[in-house]
């Protein structure tokens, strides 16, 4: 059955907040609100005063994971002080989900690569979650959108680096790319389960790089903005952002393409949508 992608061409705050209304989504209890805090030096991430309208409405706490390798977000205090140099502190509660282990383990008993997956234990805190996406490339995944978050977005340090390494953390540079796209979809269904469909997705088609948001040093953006994608299915939304890419007029829409393809990104929607947990089918609700 195909999953409803509710889509407009306006990029604004208040739009986040509007659209994520319209989507209906009850999201009970202590809400998880994902974001990317963005890695020190990185111009192309999606601010706090971007997403603030819709976090004071929702009125969850931001969660956000450490990384596994260097730069400023790879020990909780250097993470914790970026926080505070973005702006996240100044406007809501921040919980680095593996500020301390042990990390929670959650199990994937049919993943294709990976049978667990490590997340930061303050996950176990929450009932439902908001997952704020900011849709681009990547140099490893080809793109970032929900499944990313999902996956390497909320997994512990060490649970990016066993996610990377296919289950091998020490190859998390070396290992098989299909097998490492493999792994964050197992990873990303883990997550979905866990929270038994209490998720709601916003992926924003926004400062469009080749790069992520994990990247200091990123090029700047080479497409024209798009739009604001809500959806309940996070593969879905996902694919529903590939297909604007593609059917988009716009001269520097190769660029980011060669990036997808060229890390076979569609291959982590594929194995995504092989385990069941969503659909590339998709209903694109046009709201304007």
């Amino acid at each position: 059955m195909s999953a409803k992608v509710y889509f407009s061409p306006v990029i604004t705050p208040e739009k986040v907040k509007e659209m994520v209304a319209l989507a209906g989504k009850e999201l009970p209890g202590k809400v998880a609100i994902k974001v990317h805090s963005g890695e020190k030096g990185n111009q192309n991430f999606l601010t706090p005063e971007f997403w603030k309208p819709v976090i004071d409405e929702i009125g969850g706490t931001v969660v956000e994971c450490n990384t596994a390798y260097d730069g400023a977000r790879s020990t909780t205090e250097r993470h914790r002080q970026l926080f505070i140099d973005h702006g996240w502190v100044k406007h809501f509660p921040v919980d680095l989900l593996d500020a301390s282990g042990p990390d929670l383990e959650l199990p994937i008993p049919g993943g294709k690569v990976i049978r667990k997956n490590f997340v930061g234990k303050d996950l176990a805190n929450y009932d439902s979650m908001l997952v704020l996406s900011h849709f681009k490339g990547h140099p490893m995944g080809g793109y970032g959108g929900a499944l990313k978050q999902l996956s390497i977005g909320l997994a512990s340090a060490f649970g990016k680096a066993y996610i990377h390494g296919a289950g091998v953390p020490e190859e998390l540079w070396t290992a098989d790319r299909d097998a490492f796209l493999e792994s964050m979809a197992d990873a990303a269904g883990s997550v979905v389960e866990y929270f038994k469909g209490n998720i709601l997705y916003v992926n924003v088609m926004k400062n469009m790089s080749v790069d992520c948001d994990c990247c200091a040093v990123a090029e700047d953006p080479c497409i024209a903005d798009i739009g604001i994608l809500v959806s309940t299915d996070p593969i879905a939304i996902d694919q529903a952002c590939v297909d604007l890419v593609y059917a988009c007029s716009d001269p520097g829409k190769p660029h980011l393409i060669e990036r997808i393809e060229s890390r076979n990104g569609i291959h982590t929607i594929e194995a995504a949508a092989a385990l069941g947990y969503g659909s590339r089918e998709y209903q694109l609700v046009n709201v304007g």
